[in-house]
């Protein structure tokens, strides 16, 4: 999986006039938190940085260089302006080589559908699985291969072999359906 370093600087005043004076210098407040760290870290980092890590169907492990202390870890939540779709905050979770840690990984589809192929229509039913294991093993994305669906099929989450990591999500969610369209209903229906 890709590694995206982050730089930080640590910040000792929380009240809201200083995060809003972060904000406004063109810096995201953020904390990084987990079995990684003794305790949580409270810091800042420029916004720009963010944009290859948030910005992107992609995941990324972080190395988050906090005034020079490196910590590996995971972007575990963001939040933005409800109105300008600024990032206001960041979240981190520090990880540990040794133990598993939980993440969502993007699905990436594979194959030509003889379903399309008769005109339907591939669905995105989830774009993202949350999956579980070591962060050595985790993959960039999930493959899901669709050449043996056909109209009204759907490839579902039980159908996918995992090496070296555990998927959390139900193995009952479908990942994509190959939908039919409404004119070739009605051509059935006949």
């Amino acid at each position: 999986m890709k590694t995206l370093e982050i730089i930080g600087f640590k910040r000792a005043n929380l009240d809201s006039a200083a995060l809003n004076e972060i904000r406004d210098s063109g810096n995201v407040p953020c904390v990084v938190y987990g079995p990684g760290i003794p305790e949580q870290i409270h810091f800042y980092s420029p916004a720009i940085l963010f944009r290859d890590l948030i910005y992107t169907p992609d995941v990324h492990l972080v190395e988050l260089n906090i005034e020079g202390t490196i910590i590996k870890a995971v972007l575990k939540e963001t939040q933005f302006h409800p109105v300008s779709e600024v990032l206001l905050h960041a979240d981190f979770m520090a990880f540990t080589e040794d133990k598993p840690i939980k993440f969502e990984i993007p699905v990436k589809i594979e194959g030509s559908s003889p379903g399309i192929a008769k005109g339907g229509k591939l669905e995105f039913k989830t774009r993202k699985l949350k999956v579980k294991g070591l962060a050595k093993d985790l993959p960039d994305y999930i493959i899901t291969n669709i050449s043996n669906l056909d109209l009204g099929k759907s490839f579902k989450v039980g159908e996918l072999q995992p090496e070296g990591f555990e998927i959390l999500t139900s193995p009952n969610v479908s990942i994509v359906t190959i939908g039919i369209p409404r004119a070739l209903r009605g051509k059935k229906a006949e």
